[in-house]
């Protein structure tokens, strides 16, 4: 992206946890900014960030193409998606056919923004080794399909429109109510919840440092190939227009400990659970979002990414072609996570 363009941004997801850590990035770098957001999202926080709201839903293209026009916008970050769904075709309406949109939408403009993919670890899928760019992909649950399905449909559009897919790997931060569901149990009786006997490892990432390289990868990253996935090696380029975004990695044990220390605590208690019992909570998950109808944070497609191994995956070029770091030690991010949470009520 040219430094001296007038720095003006469209935010898909604008209202989801990564989203609105983005939207205040960006206006306190002096960005204008536009969220597209749909007509029952929460608003109030970017509403009070006096950003322009543009009701749309994802899928829409043309409604995507009118906020790109009518905002300006020299980057669109997509960041809108489903991590909970019902079912695989509702993930890749969303995960797939959203990213098509967007891409769609920014190559119908005369001078086309670049966009940039928020997509995730899980779409290249675990790796007992750190993973990089150029591996091949393998995802093994229905969203992490459904994110690599993604990745294939912006990659269509980049002869015309400038793309850069990151992937992020655990996220955390304050807002997030995921790793909240790990962090509960270690606050309350002091127990950590380990799957499976061994003792995986996963790479984590915190909202602020993922956000510092959403940005970075807007100015100064890679493009994909045209007519590459950006993840099948075609033209010999494999990864290219790929990051991950990585700060640490810990063994689940390791991660309790983390956590147990950030609460006050001097460590956590582990406790493995057996693979059979988690499927078992997968089922029940699932007859409960049936119920409910709507998805809950656990169920099968969630358990089958928990039980496929260590998730851990390097950022190194990340670090060299972006010039990114995380700017916090981890340990200071979870204190800080900890903190939002007990002040927000949320412990």
């Amino acid at each position: 992206m040219d430094p001296t363009t007038k720095k003006s941004a469209l935010v898909t997801g604008a209202s989801g946890f990564i989203g609105a850590h983005l939207v205040r990035r960006l206006i306190a770098d002096g960005w204008r900014v536009s969220c597209l957001v749909r007509s029952t999202s929460r608003v109030d926080e970017l509403r009070d960030e006096r950003v322009r709201l543009v009701i749309s839903d994802v899928n829409d293209r043309a409604g995507v193409a009118r906020a790109i026009a009518d905002s300006e916008a020299r980057v669109v970050f997509h960041l809108a998606g489903l991590v909970r769904a019902a079912s695989a075709s509702a993930f890749r309406r969303v995960n797939e056919g959203g990213a098509e949109a967007a891409a769609a939408a920014c190559a119908v403009q005369g001078n086309p923004p670049v966009l940039v993919l928020v997509s995730s670890l899980a779409a290249a899928g675990p790796s007992g080794t750190l993973r990089v760019e150029s591996d091949s992909p393998s995802p093994v649950s229905e969203y992490g399909r459904s994110k690599l399905a993604g990745e294939f449909a912006v990659a269509k559009f980049a002869g015309v429109v400038p793309t850069t897919v990151v992937r992020p790997c655990v996220v955390f931060g304050p807002g997030d109510r995921g790793v909240l569901e790990m962090i509960k149990p270690i606050a309350r009786y002091g127990v950590h919840v380990v799957p499976g006997h061994g003792d995986r490892r996963v790479s984590m990432v915190a909202v602020p440092d993922l956000v510092e390289c959403l940005v970075l990868a807007a100015e100064r990253g890679e493009r994909l190939v045209p007519g590459d996935s950006g993840a099948g090696g075609l033209r010999g380029e494999a990864g290219r227009g790929i990051y991950f975004a990585a700060a640490e990695e810990f063994s689940y044990v390791e991660l309790g400990h983390e956590i147990a220390r950030a609460l006050g605590r001097s460590k956590a208690r582990t406790i493995h659970l057996p693979e059979w019992s988690l499927r078992v909570v997968g089922r029940l998950g699932d007859a409960a979002s049936r119920v409910r109808r709507s998805p809950g944070w656990v169920g099968s497609d969630k358990i089958a990414d928990v039980l496929a191994g260590s998730w851990v995956c390097s950022s190194e070029k990340a670090r060299q072609q972006l010039g990114w770091s995380p700017h916090a030690p981890q340990a200071d991010r979870l204190r800080d996570t900890v903190e939002w949470y007990r002040s927000a009520g949320w412990l």
